[in-house]
């Protein structure tokens, strides 16, 4: 199992740095640092601007992978104590989501990390431009760290959170997170976010003043089913259900209790009884409030330990 973790051009990502050696620690797997360093221009240029250009591009890269293993190694010292493998690379490519993703085919990696964007809440998670074009094409999870993110040496992941918004997608994406919890030893809450308002009833729901209590039994009962629908061995010792919900969305993920230990993983959108609750019509309503790292599964992506 390995994990690959991008490193734009230029950019010292300790974000995305630490949430990397966070999860390696946490599974005790291998992980790829990658450092994506742009290419030469496809078409040749008159008077060798492009030969210019490709060796100061080379010369910068010379630079970068000792400072960033530098940096890996003052953010996260105790990762061969850990059992982890960890390395960095430098891959050449016009495109840094496209050259993760290749860096993830070669690796058979199950995990793509990267740090948070620069403009955003600080504590919360931003996605960048690099992890928005990797939401929509990755075929293996992406996880996102928050801005300004650290974990300690020796941090491991304690608790997964999962959005669940009752429909086959989130009750997915609760398998996977289950696995996840397995693997990392990590107990479990499944979480439906709702916000009080129009935008939380759906369309089955009639009357103001049933509403808020037929969104309750609908969410608890959706998260039992599901919970009940996993393999005996699939669900970990410690399940918690709730339900938060408030006037906004930056209240309702904020009226679950989080801790440094904890990251929340979501699914793909798509139509269900609950979406409207949990999502609306974008998964950035959820992941632009959470105080803790995400881990986004695309269907049919996130691999058990082989």
């Amino acid at each position: 199992m390995t994990i690959v973790a991008g490193i734009a051009p230029g950019k010292p990502d300790v974000d995305g740095l630490s949430y990397a050696a966070l999860l390696a620690r946490s599974l005790r797997t291998r992980l790829r640092v990658v450092c994506v360093v742009p290419g030469p221009w496809p078409t040749p240029l008159s008077g060798g601007v492009d030969r210019e250009y490709a060796a100061y591009l080379a010369d910068a890269a010379s630079e970068e992978v000792p400072a960033v293993r530098s940096l890996l190694a003052e953010l996260a010292p105790d990762l061969e104590a850990a059992g982890v493998t960890a390395e960095v690379v430098r891959a050449v490519g016009r495109s840094v989501p496209g050259t993760l993703l290749e860096q993830v085919a070669a690796a058979d990696a199950t995990l793509v990390v990267l740090g948070a964007g620069a403009n955003g809440a600080w504590g919360h998670v931003v996605v960048g431009s690099a992890a928005d074009r990797l939401l929509h094409s990755s075929p293996v999870p992406v996880a996102v760290a928050t801005r300004g993110f650290r974990a300690a040496p020796g941090t491991r992941v304690g608790r997964v959170t999962v959005g669940f918004r009752g429909d086959q997608a989130s009750a997915a994406a609760l398998a996977r997170a289950a696995g996840l919890c397995t693997e990392l030893g990590a107990t479990l809450r499944v979480a439906t976010f709702g916000v009080l308002g129009r935008t939380m009833y759906p369309p089955e729901v009639r009357g103001e003043d049933d509403v808020l209590e037929a969104y309750l039994e609908q969410a608890t009962a959706a998260q039992a089913a599901a919970l009940a629908l996993l393999p005996a061995d699939a669900v970990p010792a410690e399940v918690e259900r709730v339900v938060s919900r408030g006037r906004d969305w930056a209240e309702a993920v904020g009226g679950l209790p989080w801790t440094p230990e904890d990251l929340l993983v979501v699914g793909s959108s798509s139509a269900g009884l609950l979406s409207r609750v949990f999502l609306g019509s974008s998964a950035a309503k959820i992941l632009r409030h959470s105080p803790v790292p995400v881990v986004v599964v695309p269907r049919a992506s996130w691999r058990p330990r082989v």
